[in-house]
């Protein structure tokens, strides 16, 4: 067996993927036509080609018209947790999802809620892969949006729904306008979490003070990407002391951007930061979270005892009690260790 074959069949978990990005582009365009939505193409090998990261918005606003009734929910979540199982050895996996892609096309969010709980739940039943979800904030419709969505949240409780999360660009919603929304979530039990410091964003537009104001302000216990924190040795240091886990991501939305992308998270590697590989939207940016731990080891220039050793790691970031970490890190290291002896 390979070295890449064997990374990818290490077990896996992945706490950065969307769902709206998480569809197959034969995905997209079956749910287009069944929900009578016009797409820019209907070509499966040209619709995930993006101009710049807000070419790349623009089109998960697109995906997200396409998702009309609960089964449609159903299917994004259920393939997104196979297709990872699949392609990866995913195990675990906590999905951000944007209410606000789909309020304005006349769903309800309990509509879409009970849809992705379905899928997570058939694909636990057949596989015994397990899936929890996120309700991220669009930090783009502003501070009044947010509260109302993390009301909805808070009125509509499931088990699979464990946290709250923030995405989109980041200088048209600094994160300290959030605060309110991020104290209504942990007031009721949520965990928290926040994009900050992407670096297809310029430092101007995505500053390490964001990553401070989500620590201290909005009381995020990780950060989803951070690549631009490097920019602030100070914050990098106190990150790196206190053990921040950042859910970072070796593909990015376009391909000129993954040189840049594998030398920050080479910096943040060397600076000791605590990195958890994620594959943020999979098939849109041409990755799978096989191929992420594959494209991790090459970057980082690991073997493959130290990605096994990453992977473990990883479930210290999840959403999970202490004991249920426990037992996942217990079976890893089985399967990681039959693996290794192969």
């Amino acid at each position: 067996m390979s070295v890449d074959n064997i990374i990818r069949k290490i077990p896996k978990i992945d706490l950065h993927c969307h769902l709206a990005g998480s569809l197959s582009a034969q995905t997209v365009i079956a749910l287009a036509a069944k929900n009578d939505v016009a797409l820019p193409t209907t070509n499966p090998d040209e619709f995930y080609r993006f101009t710049d990261f807000y070419d790349f918005l623009a089109r998960l606003e697109v995906i997200g018209r396409c998702m009309v009734t609960r089964d449609d929910f159903a299917r994004v979540s259920y393939e997104a947790l196979v297709g990872g199982y699949r392609k990866g050895n995913l195990r675990y996996a906590e999905f951000f999802f944007s209410p606000n892609y789909h309020y304005p096309h006349g769903v309800r969010y309990e509509t879409m809620l009970d849809g992705f709980v379905d899928g997570l739940r058939a694909a636990k039943e057949e596989f015994g892969i397990v899936g929890r979800l996120i309700p991220a904030i669009n930090r783009e419709l502003g501070a009044e949006v947010a509260l109302a969505m993390v009301g909805d949240v808070l009125a509509h409780p499931r088990e699979e729904v464990i946290g709250l999360g923030m995405d989109c660009a980041e200088f048209k919603g600094p994160p300290e306008l959030f605060r309110d929304a991020y104290a209504l979530a942990r007031s009721a039990g949520l965990r928290c979490t926040a994009h900050a410091c992407e670096d297809n964003q310029t430092l101007a537009q995505a500053p390490p003070r964001n990553v401070e104001i989500c620590l201290d302000i909005l009381g995020c216990d990780r950060i989803d990407h951070g690549y631009n924190l490097l920019a602030d040795p100070a914050l990098t240091c106190r990150c790196r002391e206190s053990g921040v886990p950042f859910t970072v991501c070796s593909h990015t939305c376009v391909p000129q951007r993954m040189e840049k992308r594998a030398a920050s998270l080479k910096a943040m590697y060397d600076e000791g930061l605590f990195l958890v590989p994620c594959t943020d939207d999979p098939p849109m940016f041409g990755t799978d979270i096989g191929t992420t731990y594959v494209t991790m080891a090459r970057v980082l220039s690991l073997s493959v005892k130290e990605i096994a050793a990453m992977s473990l790691r990883t479930i210290e970031a999840a959403w999970l009690s202490k004991e249920e970490k426990a037992a996942m890190k217990r079976d890893f290291q089985v399967e990681i260790e039959s693996l290794i002896k192969k």
